[in-house]
């Protein structure tokens, strides 16, 4: 089976050829990233919803045709009613039509619509209406007069035959010589005048043509008339018979009706003209009617003519006019809700402008096309109004969240990167670990988004917490692979040199390889638990931060150590010493802080416990009282603060006055956005379904929920209004809707397909909003209610699903939908995402980490008790949203599984280090405090590089990602404070009762008491209750060690250090004592040791003095920080002036270089002595190094393998001073022991104090012998 030191093997080993191919392969996959494409779109958070089909169907199959946007341009002054202010209204829309850009994108069939276009096309219509008016009252009189003038012709026509049957009288008297010729001529001129009078009074007002035409008529009526005279001259004389006078007078009658229907002829042009006039004006009746009908607006131009040529008080009665109650709902949806109808004075208004797009506008998104030219129509409302002007629309909103994601990175970007620099410089103090720390980020990055855009995976607002994300997880994978490497570097013989780089890094890996694949398994799981959420982008997160997380691991695991090794053996070969010292692990104000953790589990853990508990469980309280949140204003990003105008131009974000316009808006105006939708599907052409819809638009307009426009009437729309409008209108469409309502109630119960059709051909386009039509069939109905801009999304689902329960029934199915709606639903979702990311998490991480924990340490409950920190940290981080006001939405709503996937890597590490030291240590608690302070090192560096990553979020544009980044550093702060302050108590406790036998004490403070008195287990006095020897008590001198040894490297004479004699300072009290450690216990000539001395418990002024025989030393660590530290001529020293009045531990670590010329079985000898001001006490523990060559056989001749030689065979195996196969020979005789390791009460061989009382032998652990094993899982 290959395990992590084969991985390591291989790593080091290959690493030339690893390197190569893991560039090429991240190069590969990093091609990818130049396809990433951006969304800012909301609806693709939204979830698969009955809900959200049927807003898709509404969108789809209402409306005009073509696809539409609108952008609502709020204007601000003093008056918006005022005639010049309506005035500049008109002159902006029309700088917008004459904007090339913006003119492109107008809907043509719905111009630009404001207050002032209602007002001026009402002016306008009131004008043609009074010239219609006008011109019809000039009609009647022209055809009165017309009238008059054809009587005028008739009775001329009259009087001329009168004169003319005068005239024929007077000649037949001056034929039969009745009158003389005087008379005669006196009388005939009398009736010439009188004729010609009356010709002339009867053509005044004709044309020259027209009294032409009548002259011809009286000249035939005087023709006519005498020959009618004749007639009747012969029939009185009998020369013709009755017969023949009827025939012939009736043709003379016959013509004289010609003659007298020539006066139309004669009136005819003025006839036509009339005629022309009277369709003229019937024609332009027609057009204002059908233009009212369809309100349709007079043009541009017109309507500005149109108000120029009114006065002030003429304006200001049309707007009166206008919006009087009563008044039209389509004027006051342009005015604020707090608008009093009648007004003539208000401080805002607004203007729709309609624009046409390429495809229907999702949510939070649109076209480049639309964000540009409501950019451009922002720029002219602010240049051409001269009030405040906002605009609010799809284009804007999409133009500002798509900048404030490329701002944020541009702002959060140099932070990160600059907060990363100084943290790695304070964590490597070294250039190339710090260049090869970036370098590694920077191939992770490309990884990640390579991926992207080899999947299709758009980059949207969560995406931006991504490079955060992996800047804090790659650089936590690189301190622990450093800072490992270079503790083993200080550790292991490491005299400088290529081979030396090698060993170290393959010791780092094997060392640490485990628990960065264990953190990078249970932060992928708790990432990929959001595969189970129904928000679309939010799985596409977890599975691209998985990968991103794995990708860490691949280069900060492989590629950035073999790269390390390359590098490091370079400079080592030439003379540069790469060995530098781990972070943390030096004393000083950060080691002493670390230790607190494990001081704290060494007297106190279930202190610590419950205190975790109590805090644990008011966060379990506020969890459940987090608020879920989904809406559009999540998106749109705040004003940034002032203090960034001050940044570099290059990284100065842009204005943003989006959201400020946004809660405007919803305070004061109807959104054009903000309704509530429902859809009537089924048998739609019916009586019974017209009453649904009249009945659903009477509960709705009753919803709190609803707005209410101004006049006091909720804007609710649907089929019925429609028809009502159109009916008030047109005389023929409100006939046919008459007709079909029998009962009066206003809803049509008959004939109601025919009065569809009737409103399609009155209205289509009002009719295609409303009622739908497919192929001459009437598929749906849709009604429309507008709603408040505040409602919270809970409010509008629960009040519209109750109006929809109230109305469903009958054939008909009513859906209610809308925008509100459906983002309750994501709401919803999100909740269920936190719930079930955070159950499938726990559980998955549970399982997993108890099984690994079971087969690599034999202990199931070890991951148990190394996963309870990160549950911990659940509550608490909830408990803080609690408390913070911050709610679950499509950012933080990941926040349960990041806090476990994130925090559980803490916890691993420490508890894999514990696990390690247990193996090396003297004591529990020595173990604890060697793994707190040296991973605690990594953890705090690692922990302060992650929180700063996430925590310049909060200098992002976005509020999502603020309160992302701000609570996920939170996270690694908590988790961080878990791993070293709460777990050493857990595992403390963990230990005295499944852990080795004999690591803590039964009482499990590990210190063999509870008081400042009751000191750590005594190795020096080898008693049970841990207390020095008083003065009085038996002691013999320390002896010195015999140099000679046989050939198995064991000693030849016991050491004859007994229980140390206080100095003649003594001062007859318990007194503190100090024990050494060394490691390997067999040294190798020409190698090193590391020996560490430590004490337990120590208060005020102390000294500490370390001498071995042979070799030169440096001194690695010391901790707390000292007074002094000295390292010279072959000794070390430590002063410490310790603070702590119930005592302090105190710790030094050096590296003895053992000279190459010893020979085997010779042995390297320890003095050391722990001076205080009234006593001096030797320093226990080995006192002695056996010197061999033949480290297999030195341990396999002493007839008894044990940890302690597993260790120092492991060592000696990694440094290359024992063959693989040496080192299994060793490993089969340590199992060969287990099988009859039974606890016994009898000595080790030699009998009791062989090396001395308190003296360990070179195997000297009683606790490392024996393999862990608990009772609950046996």
């Amino acid at each position: 089976m290959v395990g992590m030191d084969d991985v390591a093997d291989a790593i080091v080993e290959h690493r030339r050829l690893l390197v190569v191919v893991l560039l090429v392969a991240i190069g590969a996959v990093g091609a990818g990233a130049a396809q990433v494409e951006d969304s800012a779109s909301l609806s693709q958070f939204e979830t698969s919803s009955d809900e959200a089909q049927k807003l898709e169907y509404v969108d789809e199959n209402f409306g005009s045709s073509g696809n539409t946007t609108t952008a609502q341009v709020v204007v601000r002054e003093d008056n918006v009613l005022a005639r010049e202010s309506l005035l500049d209204q008109l002159r902006f829309e029309r700088a917008l039509v004459e904007d090339e850009s913006i003119n492109r994108t107008l809907d043509d069939s719905q111009a630009p619509a404001g207050i002032a276009n209602v007002v001026a096309t009402a002016a306008i219509r009131e004008d043609q209406a009074a010239n219609l008016t006008e011109r019809g009252r000039a009609l009647q009189a022209d055809r009165q007069r017309l009238n008059e003038t054809g009587a005028r012709l008739s009775d001329a026509l009259n009087r001329t035959r009168e004169l003319q049957a005068e005239y024929v009288a007077l000649n037949r008297s001056h034929a039969q010589g009745q009158v003389d010729d005087a008379t005669y001529r006196q009388r005939s001129a009398a009736i010439e005048r009188n004729l010609t009078a009356t010709r002339t009074d009867a053509t005044a007002g004709l044309s020259a043509n027209q009294s032409e035409a009548f002259g011809n008529l009286t000249s035939q009526a005087r023709a006519l008339q005498s020959r009618l005279a004749a007639l009747n001259a012969s029939y009185e004389r009998g020369e013709i018979n009755e017969s023949t006078y009827r025939q012939r007078s009736g043709e003379v009658q016959a013509q004289f009706g010609e003659v007298y229907a020539g006066i139309d002829g004669v009136l005819a042009p003025d006839a036509r003209a009339l005629q022309e006039r009277a369709a003229a004006l019937q024609e332009d009746r027609a057009v204002l009617q059908e233009r009212a009908e369809n309100g349709a607006t007079p043009p541009l131009p017109e309507q500005i003519e149109q108000l120029e040529s009114m006065n002030a008080s003429a304006v200001e009665a049309s707007v009166e006019r206008v919006l009087s109650e009563g008044g039209g709902a389509r004027a006051f949806a342009l005015m604020p809700t707090s608008y009093e109808p009648g007004s003539t004075s208000a401080d805002a208004t607004m203007v729709v402008v309609t624009q046409t797009t390429e495809s229907a506008v999702a949510q939070g998104s649109a076209s480049a096309r639309i964000q540009d030219s409501q950019t451009e129509i922002q720029a002219i409302a602010r240049d051409r109004l001269s009030g405040d002007a906002m605009v609010f629309g799809a284009g804007i909103i999409a133009d500002e969240t798509n900048r404030s994601m490329q701002d944020t990175l541009t702002v959060v970007g140099p932070f990160a990167v600059l907060f990363l620099l100084l943290v790695l410089t304070i964590a490597y103090r070294d250039l190339l670990d710090i260049l090869l720390g970036v370098f590694g980020l920077a191939l992770t990055l490309l990884l990640t988004f390579g991926y992207m855009g080899w999947t299709g995976v758009a980059f949207n607002q969560l995406f931006v917490a991504i490079p955060v994300l992996l800047i804090g997880l790659s650089i936590d994978y690189a301190i622990h692979v450093f800072m490992r490497h270079r503790e083993a570097r200080g550790t292991e013989g490491d005299e400088g040199g290529p081979a030396a780089v090698a060993g170290s890094m393959r010791t780092a890996l094997a060392g640490v390889g485990t628990a960065l694949v264990l953190v990078t398994a249970t932060t992928v799981i708790g990432f990929l638990s959001n595969l189970t959420s129904p928000v679309g982008p939010i799985r596409e997160f977890g599975v691209v931060s998985a990968v991103g997380i794995v990708g860490a691991l691949v280069v900060f695991g492989a590629l950035i150590p073999a790269i390390k090794v390359e590098a490091d053996a370079f400079l080592e070969g030439r003379g540069f010493d790469r060995r530098k010292r781990a972070f943390g692990t030096g004393g000083g104000a950060f080691g002493r802080l670390l230790e607190v953790g494990a001081t704290a589990a060494d007297r106190a853990p279930w202190a610590v416990i419950l205190l975790t508990l109590l805090i644990s469980a008011g966060g379990a309280y506020g969890a459940t009282e987090v608020d879920t949140s989904f809406a559009q204003t999540d998106f749109i990003a705040e004003e940034p603060p002032e203090w960034m105008d001050e940044l570099p131009e290059q990284m100065r974000p842009g204005e943003y006055s989006m959201r400020a316009t946004f809660e405007y808006v919803n305070d004061n105006f109807l959104r054009e956005d903000a309704t509530a939708e429902f859809l009537f599907e089924g048998e739609v052409a019916t009586g019974d379904a017209l009453q649904r819809v009249n009945r659903t638009g009477e509960l709705a307009a009753e919803k709190g929920v609803t707005v209410e426009l101004s006049n006091g009437e909720a804007d609710v729309r649907s089929p019925l209004t429609v028809m009502r409008s159109v009916a008030a209108a047109n005389e023929t469409f409100n006939a046919t809707l008459a007709a079909s309502d029998t009962d009066g109630d206003g809803v049509p119960d008959r004939n109601v397909a025919g009065v569809y059709d009737a409103l399609y051909e009155t209205a289509p386009d009002q009719a295609r909003q409303y009622v739908q039509r497919e192929g001459g069939e009437y598929e749906a109905l849709r009604l429309t209610a507008s709603l408040r801009g505040g409602a919270s999304g809970s409010a509008v689902t629960t009040q519209m699903d109750a109006v929809e329960s109230a109305v469903s029934g009958g054939d008909v199915t009513v859906t209610a939908t809308g925008r509100p709606i459906v983002n309750e639903i994501v709401q919803s979702d999100l909740l269920t995402t936190v719930v079930e990311s955070l159950i499938i998490t726990l559980v998955v991480s549970f399982v997993f980490l108890m099984v690994v924990y079971r087969v690599a340490e034999g202990s199931a409950t070890l991951g148990l008790v190394t996963l309870l920190p990160v549950v911990f940290n659940v509550s608490w981080i909830l408990g803080t949203m609690y408390l913070l006001d911050i709610p679950f939405n499509v950012l933080t709503g990941m926040i349960t599984s990041l806090t476990i996937g994130l925090g559980v890597a803490y916890s691993i590490h420490l508890s894999e280090r514990f696990s390690l030291e247990l193996d090396r240590s003297e004591s529990g608690s020595e173990a604890m405090h060697t793994a707190v302070t040296g991973t605690g090192g990594a953890l705090l560096g690692s922990a302060a590089t992650t929180v700063g990553g996430f925590g310049v979020l909060v200098f992002a544009i976005l509020p999502p990602l603020q309160q992302f980044g701000f609570i996920t550093g939170l996270t690694i702060v908590y988790a961080f404070l878990a791993s070293v302050f709460v777990l050493p108590s857990l595992l403390a406790v963990w230990s005295r009762h499944f852990g080795p036998a004999g690591a803590f004490d039964a009482d499990g403070t590990g210190d063999g008491g509870s008081d400042g008195d009751a000191l750590a287990a005594d190795p020096i006095a080898g008693g049970a209750n841990g207390r020095a020897p008083a003065v009085d008590e038996p002691a013999g001198a320390a002896d010195s060690v015999t140099q000679g040894v046989d050939s198995t490297g064991a000693s030849t004479a016991a050491t004859a250090a007994a229980t140390p004699t206080a100095g003649a300072r003594t001062n007859g009290d318990a007194v503190p004592y100090a024990t050494r450690s060394v490691e390997p216990t067999r040294v190798y000539p020409g190698g090193t040791a590391r020996v560490t001395v430590a004490l337990p418990s120590a208060s005020g002024r102390v000294v500490l003095r370390e001498a071995p025989s042979v070799g030169t030393v440096s001194l690695d660590r010391v901790s707390p920080e000292p007074v002094e530290r000295v390292a010279a001529d072959g000794r070390v020293y430590a002063v410490w002036e310790l603070d702590a009045e119930d005592g302090e531990r105190a710790e030094i670590e050096y590296t003895l270089a053992v000279p190459a010329g010893l020979a085997d079985g010779e042995t390297v000898a320890f003095d050391g002595e722990l001076l205080l001001p009234d006593h001096a006490v030797p320093v226990a523990g080995p006192d002695a190094a056996p010197v061999t060559t033949d480290v297999a056989g030195a341990i396999l001749a002493d007839g008894s393998v044990d940890g302690r030689d597993i260790a120092d065979a492991g060592r000696h195996l990694a440094a290359g001073r024992l063959s693989p196969e040496a080192f299994e020979r060793v490993a089969h005789a340590w199992l060969d022991e287990h099988a009859s390791d039974a606890p016994t009460d009898e000595s080790p061989p030699g009998g009791p104090g062989a090396n001395g009382p308190g003296a360990s032998d070179s195997r000297g652990d009683a606790r490392a012998d024996e393999r862990r094993t608990e009772g609950d899982d046996d």
